[in-house]
């Protein structure tokens, strides 16, 4: 399998990450509701505090309308009760106007001293039904825009949904120095790429087989480019990692042990991405996948029968996980979010088994994306308006 350039080499140093199930997604037992697990501001402040405790560099923060927290008012409330994490908060272009939410971005960057990344997301709205090339050009031009908030001393932008003209930017300069916080994208049509290829850092993928992911790679590689930018590569997927294969395998099946598959249809159809192409590509694998559900050796499938998006997990003994990631990061991968159910014990597990055995690295730091000796002025030190 041929590799792809990435920003930085320095691939015995991954970045992993966990996952703050914001969005009522927490289970003993896939599809069997626990009011203990349900999303809420207490639940989901423990899954990002173990996380932080068990050493992990980074967690994403999810993003739904329809279920679970506020993503950015959850980032807010997390940044002074952590040191070391950064936040990946995950914004849904088009949802707040772009110059607010980039002075709402480096506000939460200084909150969090320059530990903040963003995840952006191409979606419609409630009751929207947009055409994907208007979603994806309408997030082009948001990220287009923050880059000019953070970075010039006036916003300039003409497009085709928005247009300013010598906005001062002052407001908006966040913590982070050499263009403010990480972009990371996922998407997997024409339109998707040539954002990720164009504009943002880090290209995240879902779990297929590793054939799949390599031609993912060079597809925006290939776009990228043509822009003369090199990306990295990211996966987010779930782990299950045991003293044993064996206890890994018995684990799977009593996640699903419960599962009706109809209520299952129902949790995946109630996310507002449950038809776009990366959806269809998880299903996709589903169906290829063997009796007991591995469409690999140890990528076992079973999670996406009840889970919209992200529908695959890592499945082993220690040996075997950390074999997988090696594996992946030979291909070119360095940023890791992974996530297991129930979301607190399974970072224990991962961290114990996995991460004390590991180097590890923050992507901004990869990036240049750290503080200057002298901090850029505090927001709020100029006059009120």
């Amino acid at each position: 399998m041929s590799l792809v350039p990435i920003t930085s080499a320095d691939l015995d140093a991954p970045e992993i990450a966990w996952f703050s199930a914001l969005c009522s997604d927490d289970y003993r037992q896939l599809g069997v509701p626990d009011p203990d697990l349900r999303s809420s501001w207490a639940h989901c402040r423990d899954i990002l505090l173990e996380a932080e405790a068990q050493g992990f560099r980074n967690i994403l923060c999810p993003s739904s309308y329809q279920v679970g927290q506020d993503t950015l008012s959850f980032v807010a409330g997390g940044a002074p009760l952590t040191e070391s994490i950064n936040m990946l908060a995950a914004v849904r272009c088009g949802e707040m106007q772009p110059i607010m939410l980039a002075r709402t971005l480096a506000t939460l960057d200084h909150m969090l001293e320059g530990r903040l990344t963003v995840n952006i997301i191409s979606s419609d709205f409630p009751g929207e039904k947009a055409d994907s090339a208007y979603r994806y050009q309408r997030s082009r031009e948001v990220v287009s825009i923050l880059k000019q908030a953070w970075t010039q001393d006036a916003i300039n932008f003409q497009g085709d949904i928005y247009n300013f003209t010598d906005v001062p930017t002052a407001p908006a300069k966040p913590y982070q120095q050499n263009g403010g916080p990480l972009l990371y994208f996922g998407g997997y049509s024409p339109s998707a790429l040539e954002l990720c290829g164009e504009h943002c850092d880090v290209y995240l993928m879902w779990p297929e087989t590793k054939d799949q992911l390599g031609e993912r790679m060079k597809s925006v590689h290939a776009v990228a480019d043509r822009y003369g930018r090199t990306l990295d590569y990211g996966l987010r997927a779930h782990v299950i990692v045991r003293d044993t294969e064996a206890e890994a395998r018995d684990y799977a099946e009593h996640l699903v042990a419960e599962l009706d598959d109809e209520y299952g249809k129902l949790i995946r159809d109630r996310a507002h991405d449950s038809i776009s192409l990366g959806v269809a590509h998880q299903a996709r694998a589903r169906e290829l996948a063997d009796k007991f559900g591995y469409v690999e050796p140890h990528l076992w499938t079973g999670i996406g029968r009840a889970r919209s998006g992200c529908g695959a997990a890592i499945v082993g003994s220690t040996d075997q996980v950390m074999s997988e990631i090696e594996s992946y990061m030979k291909m070119g991968i360095r940023a890791f979010i992974f996530s297991g159910y129930p979301h607190i014990n399974e970072a224990r597990h991962f961290g114990t088994k996995i991460l004390s055995h590991m180097k590890t690295s923050s992507l901004p730091h990869a990036y240049g994306r750290v503080p200057a000796i002298t901090p850029p002025t505090p927001l709020g030190t100029g006059p009120r308006t």
